[in-house]
């Protein structure tokens, strides 16, 4: 048995080759990009109004006041969209301009249309009247001000979400390349695992699957259930582990029959075959019966995953999602903190994942409540659950007011 943090450093070294393809930018969401995103124009693209205006030459308003007002004459209105050229602009003219609208050249400010003065009067609107020195660059957004052209959009590793589709839409980006999504071959084994709804109890529904498979829902990998794997199908599994390697698999993970019972087939069938690393058995709670494997010389990994739901489930997140991250050349997920608001205790050698409740306090600082009923077989506390909360090993007792590392559930 290997302590947590080695396992991750075996995950680390055991990297499998995701490669890259390229998307159009309407089918990328929740993809990892696979290099730097740039944006390919300026953003605004030109210098245009945050209001609805008029639009002078700031510098012909130099000297006017109350006692020496000028009439500028409105020459034209221009709407969002429209070309913005002008002809032939004389001095002491305007343009009626509505927010979003490119301002013509020889005009430098907008002076909103609530503060306007029009001659002869509102009705008849060809000259608007100015009294006062008019500041430049007044309600102006000026080109390339959100975005430069050459500017990064998403760095590699990032993930694609919906406001990166809006900047890859609004600057012109058209097609991204991203990391293919690491497909998995599930396998549930166990008799006792059935996929009808109504059996007995001495059966159990097959729900590791379903929830491991809704987990690739929206996310940056395909889950493919290749069906249940029966107690004395060893034969079977080696068959399809050697059919895997020639399909486009990328990973195989099995739940169940990893323990050292008369059943648990999987790590004697996965030890036939050449590892370059591999691991079974880290001291961790829930999930100690877990294992890991990188077949020599294939493009291949293997996770065998415990049977119970709460076990296989913190060893997905904790083991199999950072191996994802890594394979795509993602950062860590970063854990935020939070204060522990009970106490709690636990075997010094181990690392512990235990199901946990966020709250704020009235200073509005993040606490921590271990919830009850932490075995590997109990689904009610997980779904009463908001964070996985690491408790580390080396150290028993933990006191109220601690800080604890907190993962958000996936």
């Amino acid at each position: 048995m290997i302590e947590y943090k080695k396992a991750q450093k075996i995950l680390l070294k055991s990297k499998i080759k995701i490669n890259n393809e390229i998307v159009l930018t309407n089918n990328s969401l929740n993809r990892v990009s696979a290099k730097n995103i740039f944006s390919k124009n300026d953003y605004p693209s030109g210098n245009n109004t945050a209001f609805d205006g008029y639009a002078i030459n700031s510098r012909e308003t130099i000297g006017l006041s109350s006692k020496n007002n000028k009439k500028f004459k409105i020459l034209k209105t221009i709407a969002a969209g429209d070309n913005p050229k002008i002809r032939n602009i004389k001095k002491y003219s305007s343009v009626e301009i509505m927010t979003g609208a490119l301002i013509p050249k020889n005009f430098d400010t907008i002076i909103p249309i609530e503060k306007i003065n029009y001659y002869p009067n509102k009705k008849n609107r060809k000259f608007i009247i100015i009294d006062k020195k008019i500041a430049k660059n007044n309600h102006v957004r000026f080109a390339g001000s959100d975005y430069k052209k050459g500017e990064k959009i998403i760095a590699e590793g990032e993930i694609i979400n919906s406001s990166h589709i809006l900047a890859f839409k609004s600057l012109g980006v058209e097609k991204v390349i991203v990391k293919k999504k690491p497909i998995i071959f599930f396998y549930t084994t166990g008799n006792e695992i059935s996929k009808k709804n109504n059996i007995p109890n001495w059966k159990i529904r097959n729900s590791n699957s379903h929830y491991i498979k809704s987990l690739a829902n929206n996310s940056f990998f395909k889950i493919i259930d290749r069906g249940i794997l029966k107690d004395k199908d060893d034969k079977l599994f080696k068959k399809l582990i050697k059919k895997n390697f020639k399909s486009k698999s990328d990973i195989i993970i099995t739940n169940g029959a990893v323990s050292a019972g008369k059943f648990d087939f999987v790590p004697r069938v996965i030890k036939n075959f050449k590892l370059s690393n591999h691991f079974k058995d880290v001291a961790i709670r829930p999930g100690k019966p877990l294992m890991f494997a990188k077949f020599k010389n294939k493009n291949q990994s293997f996770f065998g995953l415990p049977g119970n739901p709460i076990s296989s489930a913190a060893c997905f997140k904790f083991f199999v999602y950072p191996y994802l991250r890594s394979i795509l050349n993602m950062k860590n997920e970063k854990p935020f903190k939070a204060k522990l608001k009970n106490n709690y205790s636990k075997k010094k050698n181990f690392t512990r994942f235990l199901k946990g409740k966020i709250s704020t306090n009235n200073k509005s600082n993040l606490e921590l409540t271990v919830l009850k009923g932490q075995e590997s077989f109990r689904i009610k506390s997980f779904t009463k659950a908001n964070t996985w909360a690491l408790f580390k090993n080396g150290k028993s007792n933990f006191k109220k007011g601690e800080i604890i590392e907190c993962y958000n559930l996936l």
